[in-house]
């Protein structure tokens, strides 16, 4: 067999032009970013809008689906879209089109729809070939004037149309139906606001020209979600948000309580944050409800037909209403956080982020510039009109002499021009003309319209050379939008309302507890336990065999429970989750991570704001917050330092009243100092408290003066001393023997 020849090898390109790797990503990248950026993800300042939404709605127009018009196929006006302005995919301009039909997305909807476009399920919208659109009469006002060359106009992708740069946007679109955004290395998100806010804003402006964020919020005063919702920001934040063009917004769900009679009771949900799929939300409450997440919830349903409502059942009739709710707004999307973040494409090329005075100023500002393209145009239309009408009322002086050149004259155009120098135009208009406008009527009416002609013409003349009567036009046009969308019209209702959040620190979990009075009873070996109700005779309370009572205080099921150690350690226990009164209880150490050889000095129940004054066997001692001394864990919190041997000692409460210390040692010598000579602190080993020469500190109390030292002694007698004069010193003195009648105890109580 014979070999094949080889293939001649691949002729090396004639120019070979070497660039660097780094620079031809760096141009395609940006060319990208840019792309996207201007092209697919920021609006426009001026009109609000995306360049798909422009192109629908500039479509729309060209298809005559205006406001009463018939409808027609959501397919048609995707195919118009796409063959001739947008040559992206047909579901992404349709997803657009969707989106400004839906009045739960839209707070003020570009486009009447009529067939399936989705609901607040999440539900998509039937296919385009099955749904039909017009325009509404939002839309309608951004593209008004649009064919009196209010705006600029480019050629389409193809070069073959001409498609508007921007609408004239006589309706404040971008922040009355907002925008999001994803770009390259930004984004934007703006929620929808109330249109006639917005106008009365744009209003205070053109009179004010530098009115900041703090008037303007005046009249903006929030968000208006098409959803409704209540917005729980203060006011401070929400003028930040707006001066600087970028923030957020806590938007909660409306609710109310619906009483079932017989102490029943259940919650009902009537609107829903923004953007939030009602399926979705609660199929979301019920895994939690499913986890045991929501303790306080019993059940949840979906009632809603065309309008929202969500039906919340508590678990028991005792729980509180706002408690519920607070839980299920901490907990699910029933309360949702908008951001604001004001990045537009600032005269429709440069991206930035502006504040809510910028965005104003520069939708007034192109109303200006559509105002006066407007104006040129009609004054270029006039002189039109009236050099045509110059050559009528010519043509009517010389009518013999007109009607002699067209019948006789082979080009009576050029013999016209010369004969009456006229301009082409004149002599065209001459030639159209019709016998029966020969009559006399005829020419007094171009007499007449000639003369309103001109005097329009010196008047718009005098507007164009006017800044102030620009504006004033302008005010009248921004408040005709604001009478026809005022929260007197159904649309133009304010949906969302503000109000403050509840201040609410309780433990949701607690409130499943009843609030029953119970006995707390420790006993010298600390076994501990909660009886049912307020047990005022202790003496009938039975202790292990050796074992005795030490501590027994009222409280409630929901309260705290607080446990001072000799280690100077608080340990914190739930009164609701202690063992029952039925047998001894149980051993603290089970609940706390409490050392062998440490015993309980103190037990109470927590009080949020009291102090404490604590002290040790050597006599240091300081003033503490209880706040500070709450324990989170099993294993405590060390508050008073000490090392072995030295133990704590004292832990006293201090009234609101007390302004003394009474200190008493082991060696019997009572100190009385004021308690401001104590430091506060929330940790630490304190200061002396009281010197000694032999022994430590017996035990110390906060007392007021004038209302004297009191003590209990041997008998259960209460003995009180107010004429303490020979006790009063100084912090860290010795002291003296106390008074007749003080306990061989040495100790107050």
């Amino acid at each position: 067999m014979s070999k094949r020849p080889k293939p001649p090898p691949p002729e090396e390109p004639s120019k070979v032009e070497p660039i660097q790797l780094r620079e031809a990503l760096e141009e395609r990248y940006l060319a990208y970013a840019l792309s996207t950026i201007m092209h697919r993800a920021l609006p426009d300042v001026r009109d609000g809008l995306k360049p798909v939404h422009r192109r629908l709605l500039h479509v729309m127009q060209l298809l005559r689906l205006d406001p009463g018009t018939a409808f027609k196929k959501s397919a048609k006006i995707v195919g118009d879209v796409m063959g001739g302005y947008h040559p992206h995919g047909d579901q992404s301009i349709y997803d657009a089109l969707v989106r400004l039909a839906q009045d739960f997305s839209s707070r003020y909807p570009l486009v009447d729809g009529q067939g399936n476009f989705g609901n607040v399920d999440g539900d998509s919208a039937a296919a385009y070939r099955y749904t039909e659109a017009r325009m509404t009469e939002v839309a309608k006002l951004l593209l008004q004037n649009l064919d009196e060359d209010a705006v600029y106009f480019r050629p389409n992708y193809d070069g073959t149309v001409q498609e508007p740069v921007v609408l004239p946007g006589a309706f404040p679109n971008l922040l009355a139906n907002g925008s999001t955004g994803i770009a390259v290395g930004m984004a934007t998100s703006i929620p929808p606001h109330n249109a006639a806010e917005l106008c009365e804003a744009a209003l205070h402006l053109i009179k004010f020209p530098n009115a900041g964020a703090e008037k303007l919020t005046q009249f903006v005063i929030g968000p208006d979600f098409p959803t409704g919702g209540i917005v729980i920001d203060d006011r401070a934040s929400i003028v930040e948000a707006y001066k600087t063009g970028r923030g957020g917004f806590r938007v909660r769900a409306r609710w109310t309580t619906e009483d079932l009679g017989r102490g029943g009771w259940q919650i009902v949900i009537t609107e829903i944050p923004y953007l939030v799929q009602k399926s979705r939300l609660i199929e979301k409450c019920a895994e939690l409800l499913n986890a045991k997440k929501l303790p306080l919830l019993g059940d949840i349903r979906d009632e809603s037909a065309e309008d929202i409502r969500i039906v919340l059942e508590p678990k028991t009739r005792t729980v509180d209403p706002t408690l519920m709710m607070e839980q299920m707004f901490r907990n699910t999307e029933l309360e949702a956080r908008i951001p604001l973040n004001l990045n537009v494409l600032s005269g429709g090329k440069v991206p930035k982020v502006m504040s809510l005075a910028e965005v104003l100023r520069e939708w007034l500002d192109h109303r200006k510039t559509v105002f006066v393209r407007r104006t040129n145009f009609r004054l270029a239309e006039i002189a039109r009109r009236l050099e045509i009408l110059g050559g009528y009322l010519i043509a009517y002086l010389n009518l013999d002499e007109v009607i002699r050149i067209i019948r006789e004259e082979d080009e009576p155009k050029p013999a016209l021009i010369k004969r009456f120098k006229l301009t082409d135009t004149q002599a065209e208009a001459i030639l159209n003309m019709r016998l029966r406008a020969l009559r006399k009527l005829e020419e007094m009416e171009i007499r007449t319209e000639n003369a309103g002609l001109i005097k329009e013409q010196k008047g718009l003349n005098a507007l164009l050379k006017s800044d102030d009567e620009q504006w004033q036009a302008i005010s009248e046009e921004i408040k005709s939008v604001k009478e026809k969308f005022s929260k007197k019209t159904p649309l133009g209702k304010r949906r969302t309302d503000f109000a403050e959040a509840p201040e609410i620190d309780l433990d949701l979990e607690q409130s499943m507890i009843e609030k029953e009075p119970v006995t707390i009873v420790c006993s010298e070996k600390s076994w501990i336990r909660a009886m049912k109700g307020h047990i005022e005779d202790t003496s009938t309370l039975a202790y292990k065999d050796g074992d005795q009572g030490k501590f027994v205080l009222n409280a409630r099921s929901t309260d705290k429970i607080m446990l001072f150690s000799s280690s100077g350690k608080f340990f914190t226990l739930e009164a609701g989750k202690l063992p029952g009164g039925r047998g001894h209880g149980e051993p603290v150490r089970l609940l706390a991570e409490l050392d062998s050889t440490d015993t309980i000095v103190s037990v109470f129940v927590h009080v949020p704001g009291t102090k404490r004054l604590l002290a040790s066997t050597e006599g240091d001692g300081f003033i503490v917050l209880e706040d500070d001394c709450v324990a989170n864990t099993r294993k405590g919190k060390q508050v008073l330092n000490i090392k072995a041997p030295v133990e704590a000692q004292v832990c006293a409460a201090i009234s609101e009243t007390d302004d003394h210390v009474a200190t008493v040692g082991d060696n019997r010598k009572l100190n009385i100092f004021k308690l401001s000579e104590l430091p506060g602190m929330s940790r630490g080993k304190g200061v002396r408290m009281q010197k000694y020469k032999d022994g430590g500190l017996s035990d110390a109390r906060a007392f007021n003066l004038k209302e004297g030292l009191s003590w209990l002694d041997a008998s259960g007698r209460t003995w009180n001393v107010t004429n303490l004069k020979d006790w009063i010193g100084e912090r860290a003195q010795s002291g003296r023997l106390p008074p007749k009648g003080f306990p061989r105890s040495n100790r107050f109580s």
